[in-house]
Order: C-alpha cells, then structure tokens, then sequence
C-alpha cells in the first residue's frame, strides 16, 4: 500500500514538473524563439568574385567565400558522406534523435565532457539562428527550432542549407566552396574519397583541414568511409578504391592560381564605388578583359626583369638577424615567430641561416624544411660570405634570407627595393590582356601601371614626330644632330644652355628617321624647335595625354611631363590600329548573384571615325620610323630575340636613368613596360631603357605572339615614296614641305629666345635651396642630357 502510495505520489510529481517545465517553455522559450524567416527566404552571403575573360579566378572579396549550389546538383556519394558522419537518421526523424541525446547525455555524466549529439536540422538551427554557447537552455531553443524547421521545410530543403552554410575551413562556407578550395574542382567533380575528407571537416574545420593538418584529415576522412561502408551507403569495391585514394589536395589553400592581384584590386574599388558594402555579400561577378596565359607571362616577366636588375646590382645583405637558442624546441619556435614577420613572395622564400660558409649555407623554411645552399647558388651573396664582409651585410647563423628553387636547386636572392609595371592591351578596342603593377602586391600595393606619374623619357619621341608630320616634315627631312653650342652658344644670363645626346656622340646632318632611330635628342630637340612646344602639345592631346601635365617648352620632347604606363599604351595604340584613340579599358562585363548582367563594355573600337586621333598616313608613316626602331635602332633587341620584323617601338631613359621604358607593339597587341624607384634615384649609370624595360616587353610578347603570323600595314592612300622614303603626297612639291632645318633659321632662333634684352635687370642667384634653385638645376641637368 505504501509503495503505492510512494508511486502515486511520484507520478504526481514527475508530472507537476513536466507541468512546470511545459509552462516554463511555453511562457518563456517559444516566446523567444528567433524566426525561422532567414531559413525559408535564404540569401547567402557571397563575395564579390572577379575573373579572367577565360575564366580563371583571380580575386574574391567578402568574409566569406561561398558558392551556393542547389540540392539537385549535389552528388550523391556527398550526401551520403555528410549523413553517414553528422546524422544516418536524418531522413527518418522529425528533427530530434532522442536516442542520440540521452547517449550523449551519459556519456556527459560519465567522461565529465562535452559530446553533442546534434542532428543536421539541429545544426541548422545553430548555425543561423542562435549562438555556440553550450548551455541547456541553448540546447532546448535548438530542438524546438529543430521542429519548427521540420514543419516548414523538407528535408532536402534542410539539407541544402546545411551544405552551403557550414563552416569547412580555409574561410570557405558550404561545400561547394570547400570543393572548389581544396581540390580546384566543382562538386559535381568530387570522387568518394574528396567527398569523405570534405564531410569529415565541420567538426574540426580549423584544425583538421588537409591543408593545415592532412594527417588528421586523413584519419577523419577514413572514419568517414568506414561509416559509410558499414551503412551499406558505398560498395565493398567502391570503399576499397577510396580508401587507397590519393587525395589531391590543393597545398596552397585554394590561392589564385593567377596572379593579378592588382587588376583585382582595380575591380574592386570600381565595384565598391558602384555598390557600396553590399558587393562583399550580394554575390556579384565580375569578368574582366584579361587573359590567363598573358597576365601569367606579364607577371613572371616583371618578377624576371626584376630580379635581373637586382642581381647586377648586388647584395644588399640580410634582411634581418634573430638569436638561435641552444634548446631545438625553443630555436624551432623562434624560428617560426621570426619567418612570420617576413612572408614569402611567391617563390622567393624566407628563411633563417642556420649554418654558413664561402662554400654551404643552411637554412630553414617556416615549413620546418631545412635547405642547403651550394656552388652557383651562393654566387650572388658570396661578398656576405667572405670572412671579412662588414657587419651588417655578413651572413651568419640566424640572418633572415630570401632562397629560391630552380630545378630543385637552391639558390639566395634578395627582395627587390626597385618597382616595375607591364601593361599590356588590345590595341582595336583597348581591351587590357595585362596588368602587372609591381613586383609583389603583399608588399607593395601601389599600382604603377594606373597610379604612378612618371617622366616619359624618349618613349614621348614618336608623338613629337607624328606632330611634326603634319607641319611639313617627313621621314627624309635633314636635321643637324649637333649640340647646340656648335651654332655660336646659347647664352643665358651668362650660362650655356647645352642638350647632349644620351651617348655624347652627334653625327652632323642626319634624316629625321635616323633621328628616331637612334633616339637622338638635339635632332628631337629642333624637330620641335619648329613645330612649337605649343602645337606639340595640342597633338599629343589627340592621343590622351593630359595637356596640363606636359610642359610648354623644348624639354617636352627630351620626356619631362608626366604619363602613367596605362595612359602610354592607350596612346601607342593609335598607331598600332592605323589613328584610332581607343579607351583602356578591364571590366568587361557585371553580373549580379542569379546572373544577370547589369553593365557591360560598349566601347568604340578601330574603324569607327568618331574616335580618329591622327591621319592613316601619319600612323603609317610613323610606325614605320619606330619599326626601324626595333629593327636596327635602339630596340633592335626586341627584334632579335623574337625573331620577327612587324615590331615597333621606342625606348625610353630619363634625366640620371631614374625611370626606364618600353613602349611598342607587334600586331595588334599593345604593352608598356616601365621601372624606377618610387622615391625616384638614379638605376645605374650602366641603366638604359633598353636594359631595364626592353627584356620584360620581349618576354611577354614571346607568349603573347606565339604562334601568329607577322602582319604587314598597308600603305593608305595620300602617301607616295620620294627621296627615298614616305612623304605627304601634297607635300612633294610644296613650298610647305621641310627638306631640311634651315642652320642659319635656327641660330637666329636660339639667340632670339635666349639673349636677355638690352634693359632687362641683372638676375641675381636664387636663394641656396630654393625652389627657384632646385628647378633651375633641373633645367641644367635636362639640356646637358
């Protein structure tokens, strides 16, 4: 009687609790229930994504990288992976397993651990509605959502949220993104074996990603198909074949297999201008104009021309110096710490000496690899080698160093303080292939391809000559390469103003072609004396160049305005495509995230009169002066290596070899190649444009114009062959035709733009280091050449 009595009065209890417990739920968790809205109305965060023309990732933008892919399209090996190790019930309950949670429940109790016990609409539930904390009011919300999301969703419908909001490592959310990451495939791609490593990951996605810990992953992607064998969900063949796969995973971590990281950023910030902050979740793409294997072979030839220059110029010595400590756990570690501070360039590595002498040198990789550097290999650092190197530049145990691999064979290099930038375009349309701003965007983000102003030197030299083209002049004209001096002086208030040529050696009487050619600047120098700086420049407008930014003077054509390489492509492009001003341009087209196009490029191309700059004869004409700029004259290096005659361009130094440039064309493809100091110095008495920009323009166009024939121009009307070259047909008997500079004309001009007037007042010296100081100097240096 009294254990019935005791049972009653359990039962009573036991359910006055869950009475309670009702009422505590329905009063003060179901009021609190976060809306299941942001799961029937799912709009994942994508990232702004920005491709080649050909379709080569390039950029991505967005804290998260997503690709939301439909249930349908999901393999169903993948599937079976993800519910063989997060919920082999799932299709069967209503969204709780019970079973599951009093198993986790004991465990709990007995490991005195946390082990959960979720089923995938319960991490559903987690994962956008509530927060990580492990509490059990936390954990009764989730089983509540869990049955609510039931009621509301299917469960294929459950599953596909699941798959593309989880978290897998690498900063990729969803499966499709983790495909994409780690094996460089789409998910319809994946084999068993990817599939297994790829469901194994929610539950250690930090740690246990292959790329971080492909041991563990390894581990967790066997356990994976185990499960899924012992479910029957794969064959005994099947699990046999997988379980033996060689996973290929991606090492560096789902990185741009393509460089072009500043065309990128260019996107971006176009992009952000448009859309504001919504382009880093609303899931826009962007095509861009260039093309992989150009932007690949304009990267590695900046990065060569580079590290070529670097090494002509020596080793500055190592880059930093830590304390090795005697103890190898607490030396590794320091290690690590140090090479953290000092990220690798792409294949330039850094790493710390552990040994070195004249003859080895070894040194560890923040991977933990040891390398050892021998023969060639320590040529370039041999002076930091020599027992008597001064201090700072001595390479010793702990020096930070940079080391490459060619051929599995190590060699020590340096980080470059010189800048580069290569642009190359489509000269029809004024579509970029190309675009490489700098050496390394990591270190650098300046852009000088688009941001960077810098003095044109000779490559300005052409558009003086198309100019004088149309005032008479032609190819055969007789112009005196003298220094100015020669015709009696040139005084002003007591100094002589003197341009000189680049190598000091003046050859008389010359024809304006060989001018060109050989880039001299006294025959540049009268051309324009003729012409005017004025009319120069209101033609050199014609071709893009900014008319505020170019001086009004007879410097204009030794280069001393002011271009960035963008802008010099645009305007070699003119006379690429026969005399018409293209726009440089590198979106092609904007997509919004269910792929419909918002803008697209709709530019004028070559062939459309409205956007004429020059005659097709003064194209004509002037490509062919600067073909024989790359045939025989001071590009002929271009011309040799390629191996092909339809080249034109022109090389550019100016004053001190601050900047070096190459500016030409083969066919129809357009590039710039420029390098220099952002703090502008001098690159070398030894430094020519032809040694520094020349080889990266000949190293791309080798990739660039493979394969394609030569093409010959053809002669457009209003030209006609007399004395032995191209001239204006209306010229060859006009009295407005320039056979040769009049020498008398010409000293009176000198004398009559430099002699001071008789009541002008005595000049006095500008203040020592005065602006007024610093310009006349400049002056100076520019007219001595």
């Amino acid at each position: 009687m009294k254990l019935r009595q005791a049972a009653v009065a359990a039962g009573v209890g036991f359910a006055g609790l869950v009475v309670i417990f009702a009422l505590w739920v329905f009063a003060f968790i179901m009021p609190n229930l976060p809306s299941i809205d942001a799961l029937t109305d799912y709009k994942p965060k994508i990232p702004l994504r920005v491709y080649t023309a050909d379709g080569a990732l390039i950029g991505e933008y967005g804290e998260e990288r997503r690709d939301f892919v439909p249930i349908a399209q999901v393999p169903d090996h993948l599937k079976k992976a993800i519910i063989a190790i997060e919920d082999n019930n799932f299709y069967e309950h209503g969204g709780v397993d019970f079973l599951g949670i009093v198993r986790a429940g004991l465990a709990n109790l007995v490991r005195s651990r946390s082990q959960g016990a979720s089923t995938i609409t319960m991490q559903v539930a987690r994962t956008f509605l509530l927060t990580r904390q492990k509490t059990y009011s936390r954990k009764l919300q989730e089983v509540l959502l869990a049955y609510q999301i039931e009621r509301n969703l299917t469960k294929d419908q459950i599953l596909e949220l699941y798959m593309n909001q989880i978290y897998l490592g690498q900063r990729a959310y969803g499966f499709g993104s983790a495909a994409r990451i780690y094996f460089g495939k789409p998910i319809k791609e994946l084999t068993i074996a990817e599939a297994a490593m790829l469901a194994g990951l929610p539950k250690a996605p930090a740690s246990a990603n292959p790329v971080v810990n492909p041991k563990r992953a390894t581990e967790r992607q066997q356990y994976v198909l185990k499960r899924m064998h012992d479910l029957n969900f794969i064959t005994q063949a099947q699990y046999d074949q997988a379980r033996h796969e060689e996973s290929q995973v991606r090492r560096d971590g789902g990185q741009y297999r393509t460089h072009a990281e500043f065309a990128a950023e260019s996107v971006r910030r176009f992009m952000y201008g448009q859309y504001g902050d919504a382009i880093y979740t609303a899931g826009y793409t962007v095509y861009t104009t260039l093309v992989k294997a150009d932007q690949d072979a304009a990267y590695a030839s900046v990065r060569r021309g580079i590290l070529d220059y670097d090494r002509r110029h020596g080793y500055r010595g190592p880059e930093g110096q830590i304390e090795l400590p005697q103890d190898a756990e607490d030396r590794d570690q320091a290690i690590e710490e140090a090479l953290g501070r000092y990220p690798d360039s792409d294949d330039l590595k850094a790493a710390v000496v552990l040994e070195a002498s004249p003859k080895r040198v070894q040194a560890a990789l923040l991977s933990g690899d040891v390398v050892e550097i021998t023969g060639d290999g320590l040529k370039f650092a041999a002076s930091s080698l020599a027992p008597k190197a001064a201090e700072p530049k001595k390479l010793k145990p702990g020096s930070i160093i940079r080391v490459v691999a060619v051929k599995n064979k190590w060699s020590i290099v340096q980080l470059p303080e010189v800048a580069a930038g290569f642009v190359a375009l489509n000269g029809q349309d004024g579509s970029i292939r190309a675009l490489v701003g700098g050496f390394d965007f990591a270190q650098n983000q300046f852009d000088h391809v688009t941001q960077a102003w810098r003095q044109p030197g000779s490559t300005i030299k052409p558009f003086v000559y198309s100019a004088a083209l149309e005032r008479g002049l032609s190819p055969s004209t007789i112009v005196n390469d003298a220094q100015l001096s020669d015709d009696g002086g040139l005084q002003q208030d007591g100094k002589i103003w003197n341009p000189g040529n680049d190598n000091g050696q003046y050859d008389g009487p010359i024809t304006m072609r060989n001018g060109l050619k050989r880039s001299k600047n006294l025959v540049s120098i009268r051309i324009l004396r003729k012409i005017t700086p004025q009319f120069a420049v209101e033609h050199l407008s014609q071709f893009g160049f900014d008319p505020a930014k170019q001086p009004l003077n007879l410097t204009l054509t030794l280069g001393t305005g002011s271009v960035t390489p963008l802008q010099m492509a645009g305007a070699y492009a003119v006379f690429a495509n026969g005399g018409f001003r293209v726009t440089p341009y590198l979106i092609e087209k904007v997509l919004d995230a269910q792929g419909k196009v918002l803008l697209e490029a709709d530019h004028p191309k070559a062939g459309d009169e409205t956007i004429r700059a020059i005659s097709p004869r003064n194209a004509f004409v002037t490509d062919s002066m600067m073909r024989d700029v790359v045939r025989s004259g001071t590009g002929y290096l271009a011309g040799q290596r390629l191996g092909r005659s339809d080249l034109a361009g022109k090389t550019g130094t100016t004053n001190d070899a601050m900047d070096g440039w190459f500016a030409g064309y083969g066919r129809d493809i357009v590039g710039v190649a420029w390098m220099g100091y952002d703090k502008p110095r001098s690159l070398g008495g030894r430094e020519f444009g032809s040694t520094l920009a020349l080889p990266i323009w000949t190293d791309y166009m080798r990739t660039a114009l493979r394969g394609k024939p030569e093409m010959s121009p053809v002669v457009p009307p209003g030209l006609v062959r007399a004395e032995d070259d191209w001239m204006y047909s209306d010229y060859v008997d006009s009295p407005n035709a320039v056979r040769s500079l009049d020498v008398d004309e010409e000293k009176s001009f000198w004398e009559r733009f430099f002699t001071p007037s008789q009541d002008s007042q005595p000049q006095t010296a500008p203040p020592p280091n005065s602006p007024e100081e610093r310009q006349q100097k400049r002056m100076d240096d520019l007219y001595r050449g």
